[in-house]
């Protein structure tokens, strides 16, 4: 044992140190490592995390200093000499500090470097417990401080947890049956990727001693690890224990969340407030939840009341802002990003986002500025890029591109044929821009201005009514499926785009010709598509909507449109209500597989299988009746050809991997291959041709008959498109459009919405042949005469011939200046 006057003089050295900082009140938590791990996942930063200490305690020791004592360390030696020793024999005296001895001269001196460690004097605390190792190396108290000290003086150093590590673990072999020794090494543990082996230590202080905060630490780091639902049971248990716990809450809120569980997230969201009824993090995760619902009024109040009770939360300014900009509310989404921006200068999300809503609106100038500042951001050597910095040169050019034609009639010009084809390779699959012999495109041009605001009552009446039409047709295209936010700036121009091409087919039909690419001739089925593309392009400049077949590097080594529809315990909601067809589907092609492979075994897989009801189980059977599915396996649709009766193309390829449930991936792509694509091309054309031969006789016929076959036609021609997926973004949208605009060059107009929980392209990619597609689409269509009064509204072409006008019109707000449509 030391002797006990060493303190004094390792008091006096500490007092040199002490006496500059004020003592900190530091909470060990295993959380204050991963604030970068749970902001990935939209939760609270360590600021946030203060109420957690009121909620649990301390895993080793809260220290409270009183407000005499803090005021007396910045003005008096003596006092705080005084300050500390009695802090020191206060802690001593009511024994709380880890691993107490019976003498309590040491447990003072041991007392002192728990207050060093809380005033965050590491070094100095590290010295101290050494000096009293030098008495007593087994000391186990001194052991375990000098541990938790090292672990304190940060991780960026590996020196310092190594050392950490190695003195919690002399304090395990020394003392095993310690569960605050187990935690405290899962601190240092998890922020260095070792997450199995914290995790490992906090099952075996669980084991030692179940309390809410232990089951909550494991539930966070396994929440970290993406393994909700086991996260979801610790957290459960850590409630169960101690019901009043918000955070607890918010991070079982957050399970659901992630894994597209909104309404259970939702709910729990609410239970935290409920709790804590100023819990801004509850109201902000409430907000996004809604978000994803698609829910815009609810998800707004939410953040609404997240701002009101702190004006300045950035999460909540830069999440708000977010969907602001996805609802098509441009400058209210530009008001959240600056004031996020004057909050936090280097946010790069709200640069980011700040210098898109600029050039969206046309206000080139302030949008590349705002791009620049992203690009100069360069991440560390080492460090991941963001996902801003990785698509903001991208932004760059085509802003700039934009800019040199916004006066140049969109009808001389073409951004398929004009951009670079490696440039629009890489901006599709968001590679790092990394291309060689590329030249940038020319810098803003100071004689072409930005476009400046329109307001509704400037255009005259007859135009006004063009644009209530279109925002009234583009709603029709609206998905009611969970985590579709309506988008009024798409609805417009999606409702332009179905008027433009309606104009545009009648014309053709009349054999009129159009103005395409610099050049007047008969319009193609591609040319009648790319009304719908150029309208969905300016609506929102983010997104690559480009021609598949016009980057030759995408067909040459293929694209794949790929979505996950569960990966790992993550289920994408948006999908949610096709599972069960594509089950069935699945079903059938294995029994089909094992009819043709394995026909003695066909009765006990066809009884194995009619116990599955969810994909996840499928991967089990599978594995137990055939071998080779070991690792998996695929599942490809086919699409009939009306071209060659009896012959099929592939369509999409459904995949199931994983080594258990939970783990799995489901997911179905459409591959772009030149083989497959000069196939559906080679449909599509046919049906064109049919339809427009079909469309011209309409035009001088009164026969229903006729205007069957052309709405027949129609739909199998966008089947073939759904099908093949052309486009790197946005084909979905595109086609309906054409769908709806086709249909009314027809004399037809579509009134129905489309129904709860479906989605046009997936239900083309799971329906078998063309008839069924539309007949499918037709049995919620509505299809109704078109009313006389389409034929008189403006051409949209022609006023909205450029770039400049196209923006103009999406900026302008009709807000209250529309009459409503049943």
């Amino acid at each position: 044992m030391a002797p006990a006057g060493r303190g004094v003089v390792v008091l006096a050295l500490s007092l040199l140190f002490v006496c500059q900082p004020a003592f900190s009140t530091e909470f060990f938590s295993t959380l204050t490592f991963f604030n970068s791990d749970l902001q990935k996942h939209g939760c609270s930063s360590y600021s946030d995390w203060e109420d957690y200490t009121a909620e649990c305690g301390s895993s080793i020791l809260k220290l409270e200093l009183s407000r005499v004592c803090l005021k007396s360390l910045k003005y008096d030696y003596s006092v705080s000499c005084f300050c500390l020793q009695s802090q020191a024999k206060l802690l001593a005296e009511h024994r709380r500090l880890p691993f107490a001895v019976d003498n309590q001269n040491m447990n003072e001196e041991l007392a002192i470097g728990y207050v060093l460690i809380g005033s965050g004097l590491y070094d100095e605390a590290v010295k101290h417990f050494s000096s009293l190792l030098q008495g007593d190396p087994e000391l186990v108290s001194a052991i375990y401080g000098r541990g938790v000290a090292y672990g304190k003086k940060g991780l960026q150093d590996i020196k310092n947890a190594d050392l950490a590590l190695f003195e919690l673990s002399r304090v395990i072999t020394l003392a095993p049956n310690r569960p605050e020794v187990y935690e405290q090494r899962a601190e240092i543990l998890s922020p260095l990727g070792r997450t199995n082996e914290a995790l490992n230590d906090l099952t075996k202080a669980i084991q030692l001693h179940p309390s809410a905060r232990l089951y909550s630490h494991r539930g966070t780091l396994k929440f970290i690890s993406e393994e909700y639902e086991l996260a979801l049971e610790d957290f459960q248990q850590s409630l169960a224990l101690k019901k009043n716990q918000p955070i607890t809450m918010l991070y079982k809120g957050y399970t659901f969340f992630h894994r597209g569980m909104l309404k259970e997230a939702i709910e729990t969201f609410k239970e935290a407030l409920k709790l804590k009824t100023d819990f801004i993090d509850a109201y902000k995760s409430l907000g996004q939840a809604y978000r994803e619902l698609g829910d815009f009024e609810a998800a707004m109040e939410s953040f609404q009341k997240a701002l009101m009770l702190n004006q300045n939360h950035i999460q909540s300014l830069q999440l708000r802002g977010i969907m602001l900009y996805h609802h098509g509310s441009l400058q209210e989404a530009l008001r959240n990003f600056k004031r996020c921006l004057q909050l936090e200068p280097y946010n790069e999300v709200c640069q980011y986002m700040k210098g898109l809503s600029h050039v969206a609106v046309g206000q080139f100038y302030e949008g590349i500025k705002a791009q620049t500042k992203v690009m100069l951001n360069d991440p560390l050597p080492g460090q991941k890029a963001s996902p801003e910095y990785l698509k903001v040169k991208y932004l760059r050019e085509y802003s700039r591109y934009l800019h040199a034609h916004l006066d140049t009639p969109v009808t001389e010009y073409n951004v398929d044929l004009d951009l670079p084809g490696n440039f629009k390779n890489h901006w599709a699959k968001n590679l790092p821009f990394l291309i060689e012999e590329y030249e940038e495109q020319p810098g803003l041009q100071p004689h072409i201005k930005d476009v400046l605001p329109q307001n509704f009552k400037s255009y005259n009446p007859e135009i006004q009514k063009l644009i209530c039409t279109a925002d009234y047709l583009g709603a029709l295209m609206q998905y009611d499926t969970p985590g579709f936010l309506p988008n009024h700036r798409i609805h417009r121009a999606m409702g332009l785009a179905t008027l433009e091409v309606m104009q545009a087919i009648q014309r053709t039909w009349s054999n009129s010709k159009v103005r395409i690419n610099g050049k007047t001739r008969q319009m193609q089925w591609r040319d009648m598509f790319d009304i719908a593309v150029k309208w969905r392009r300016i609506a929102d400049p983010d997104q690559p909507v480009l021609w598949l077949d016009q980057m030759q590097a995408s067909i040459s080594r293929g694209f794949n449109n790929h979505i996950n529809l569960i990966r790992g315990q993550i289920i994408n909601i948006r999908y949610l209500a096709y599972f069960d067809k594509i089950l069935s589907f699945i079903k059938d092609r294995i029994l089909v597989y094992h009819g043709a492979y394995n026909p003695r075994g066909l009765l006990e897989v066809r009884q194995a299988l009619d116990d599955v009801n969810k994909v996840e189980d499928l991967l089990p059977i599978m594995k137990q009746f055939n071998s080779k599915t070991r690792d998996g396996f695929t599942v490809n649709t086919k699409v009939p050809s009306l071209n060659e009766p009896g012959k099929e193309y592939d369509g999409s390829t459904i995949t199931i991997t994983g080594d258990r449930v939970g783990s799995m991936l489901f997911s179905v792509e459409t591959q772009t291959t030149e083989e497959r694509t000069q196939q559906y091309q080679l449909e599509i054309e046919s049906l064109y041709k049919d339809l427009t031969t079909k469309g011209k006789a309409l035009m001088l016929s009164t026969e229903l008959g006729d205007a069957e076959a052309v709405c027949n036609l129609i739909l199998s021609l966008v089947y073939y498109f759904y099908n093949l997926m052309p486009l790197s973004r946005g084909s979905s949208v595109v086609a309906y459009s054409v769908v709806m605009g086709a249909l009314m060059a027809s004399g037809k107009e579509v009134m129905g919405r489309i129904p709860k929980g479906k989605l046009v392209d997936f239900e083309a990619m799971t329906t078998s042949s063309p008839e069924a597609f539309g007949k499918i689409s037709k049995s919620w269509m509505d299809l109704k005469s078109l009313p006389d009064w389409y034929q008189s509204l403006p051409s949209v072409a022609e006023t909205f011939p450029t770039t400049r006008t196209m923006i103009e019109v999406l900026n302008t707000d009709s807000t209250s200046q529309c009459p409503k449509k049943s």
